[in-house]
This record gives C-alpha cells, structure tokens and sequence, in this order.
C-alpha cells in the first residue's frame, strides 16, 4: 500500500485583479446566468467558453419537470461549442458556480479532445478562483487510472 497527497493549485483572487481576457469571460457568464431556466432550484448558473479561434459561447442551465432532464449551463456550452465547431478547442470556460461531478466529467474530456488544458474560472460574486485545467478539479477522472 503506497499513501500519496493531493495538491490542488489554484488562485484565489477579485475581479479588479482578473485579467482583461479572464474578466471579459467571466462576465459574459454572468450575463448567461440571467437568461437560465430555473423553476425548480431557483438556482441560475451561466457559462462562457472561449474557443481557439476567439469565439465566446454562452450557455446556461436549463432545468425540467423530469428530472434530470435538463442540463448544467457547463454541459449546454460545451455541447453547443461541440457540435457547431467541432474543429475549435476551447481553450477557457467560466462558470458561476462550481461544477457538479458530471459537469466535470464533460469538461475533462473536453480538455482531453483539445488535447491541452482547459483554463477554468470559477466566478461567485466578488470571489474568483483560477484553476490552469479541469484535472485539478477532477484529478481522477474516468480516463485517469
């Protein structure tokens, strides 16, 4: 039996301090946020990604009487990015809340298709924190043993 420690890097840091291409990423989820269909949660997330070609795409969460039927505001972005340019790699997402386990999932292999890490920006209120790629929030992926 080998014992190993789990080292997370990130930054932890307020938008004043983001970089302009960070701030403009993260705003953009924020507005998506505003057009989520939430009934049930009340809980309205947004997400913006920034592909390779310099597109920014916006999705949000979309929720549904059937649970689970709808979807996270990751998925929805990640998704759209992937099937109306499949050819770009998306090189950033933000996102106003943390994302949940499947959502982390789509991001991993998302950043495992780009076959380069995926900038991720974590933007609640004031708070932001900067991971350099999705396996630092999910380090034991599917793919990863």
């Amino acid at each position: 039996m080998n014992r190993s420690t789990l080292k997370i890097d990130y930054i932890e840091t307020v938008k004043e301090k983001l970089d302009p291409a960070d701030s403009e990423l993260a705003d953009m989820a924020f507005q998506a946020a505003q057009n989520a269909y939430s009934p049930y949660s009340g809980f309205r997330v947004g997400a913006a990604v920034r592909l390779d070609n310099g597109m920014i795409l916006q999705g949000n969460n979309q929720e549904n009487a059937s649970f689970p039927a709808g979807i996270c505001a990751e998925r929805a972005v990640v998704f759209y990015a992937h099937a109306n340019f499949p050819q770009a790699k998306i090189r950033a997402i933000a996102v106003t809340a943390s994302p949940c386990g499947v959502c982390r999932q789509v991001l991993l292999e998302s950043e495992k298709r780009a076959g380069a890490s995926v900038r991720l920006i974590l933007a609640n209120g004031d708070k932001f924190l900067l991971f350099k790629s999705v396996k630092d929030l999910l380090p034991f992926g599917f793919d990863s043993l």
